[in-house]
């Protein structure tokens, strides 16, 4: 672990961890005020609240399954650290239409909310070019054995900062979100200028801007490769996985826990915590090895804490009609112990199953080629994303409560788990088969 911290200290990692810290930090400021003000202002029915956050979720993704396959050839023919800081300047341009929504969404509801959901769909755009980058980009500035402490880094660091933007967003208002996610977009492009270059490695490619068919081809030629193909279902069936939860988290807290929105604030901070634990404990079980071997076990424990926190929920006492516990309250109550330490169980365990899962992705392949890999990831964990926003939208317009979509979840965690045992297996079959030769 402390091998991994010492990289913070190292410009050839810490503009690149700023930079993405800034920019997740940013995204979920953004989006969690958006959320939170119109599920406690806005919607008054669990039903619209969930459709509601289940549309903010695919404008988000959308643009990850549409650009993708264009995202990762521009990474791998370009030099990374340029497309950064093109991307960063678009954040602030994209964080000012947002500002504008936050600021007319007490007078102007119905407009604030649209044009916030205009600036969620470039957020999405925006992520989708930034996202195969931050990963692709570590094989070329680290060396092989840093690699999985570069990745949990990178993966704390994002859950830190979704944690920082979560929790602000439940205690300060729209307008006061405004000027901090300008200020925040502007100080994303200053570090992001401090990037050491990573010029295209290996013979340059011809783009090809029909996204469909680049798509297509992207996948093809990613997913024939049984390992890759694996590992790329397990991430897709955990991004399902987060994706209900997303989707449910703020009805669930407000419906089920009768609580406020402070509290639904908090719920999605401790998950943050946990996803950051799980991310950095890995890298110290693995020694920085990059292997699948702990991903089944984390995630069959994740479901067992999926579990216990629907049994949590069956079992609390909700607030006095017509009233909300606030965090105190909610804290007060004899059984909170138990929703608190199912959630952070959850967000723990799903970062030790999806961290190797991303640090496999980069180094199993050549350094020409991982953005497209993970590009080629990126196409088809929004894809599962979609689908796990639909299927929840679907069931619960047919009365499916939150606690029978844990419990969906929870399965879906065993998919996964089986997933990657076979990644697993397939991983230590094609190093015996290289060790022979």
């Amino acid at each position: 672990m402390q091998a991994s911290l010492r990289l913070l200290g190292n410009r050839r990692f810490l503009p690149l961890f700023v930079t993405q810290f800034l920019g997740a930090f940013n995204d979920n400021l953004f989006k969690t005020s958006m959320i939170l003000f119109a599920t406690y202002a806005i919607y008054r029915d669990p039903q619209q609240e969930a459709n509601f956050n289940a549309l903010a979720t695919g404008l988000f993704v959308l643009p990850f399954f549409l650009l993708s396959a264009l995202s990762g050839q521009l990474a791998d023919t370009t030099d990374k650290a340029r497309i950064i800081r093109l991307v960063k300047l678009a954040e602030i341009a994209i964080m000012g239409l947002g500002a504008v929504g936050l600021l007319f969404c007490e007078s102007e509801p119905m407009l604030g909310v649209g044009l916030m959901l205009c600036a969620v769909f470039a957020m999405g755009i925006h992520s989708t070019f930034f996202g195969p980058i931050k990963y692709a980009i570590l094989p070329q500035h680290l060396h092989a054995d840093e690699v999985l402490g570069g990745t949990g880094l990178v993966e704390a660091g994002t859950y830190i900062a979704i944690l920082g933007g979560t929790i602000a967003a439940g205690w300060i208002s729209p307008a006061t979100t405004a000027i901090v996610v300008l200020i925040v977009a502007c100080l994303g492009f200053f570090s992001a200028r401090f990037v050491p270059s990573a010029p295209r490695v290996g013979p340059p490619l011809t783009l090809d801007f029909n996204i469909f068919r680049s798509s297509w081809r992207l996948i093809s030629g990613t997913m024939h490769i049984p390992r890759l193909f694996l590992a790329i279902m397990a991430i897709s069936f955990f991004w399902m996985v987060a994706t209900v939860l997303v989707v449910i988290f703020p009805p669930l807290v407000k419906n089920d826990f009768t609580a406020t929105k402070e509290v639904a604030s908090l719920f999605l901070a401790i998950f943050s915590i946990g996803i950051a634990v799980g991310s950095v404990a890995i890298n110290r079980l693995l020694q920085g090895e990059v292997s699948a071997r702990y991903s089944p076990v984390s995630v069959i424990i994740m479901a067992g804490f999926v579990w216990f926190f629907q049994y949590a929920g069956v079992t609390w006492t909700p607030a006095p009609d017509g009233t909300f516990y606030d965090v105190s309250g909610f804290l007060a109550q004899p059984h909170s112990w138990r929703v608190l330490t199912g959630l952070f169980g959850i967000a723990v365990f799903g970062g030790m199953f999806v961290v190797p899962l991303y640090a496999f992705l980069t180094t199993t392949v050549g350094k020409d080629e991982t953005a497209r890999t993970v590009a080629a990831n990126n196409v088809v964990n929004s894809g599962a994303m979609v689908v796990g926003a639909v299927v929840i939208i679907a069931a619960m317009g047919l009365g499916l409560s939150n606690g029978q979509a844990l419990l969906i979840v929870a399965a879906l965690c065993i998919v996964s788990a089986a997933l990657a045992w076979r990644l697993h297996k397939a991983c230590e079959s094609h190093t015996r088969g290289q060790a022979r030769r």
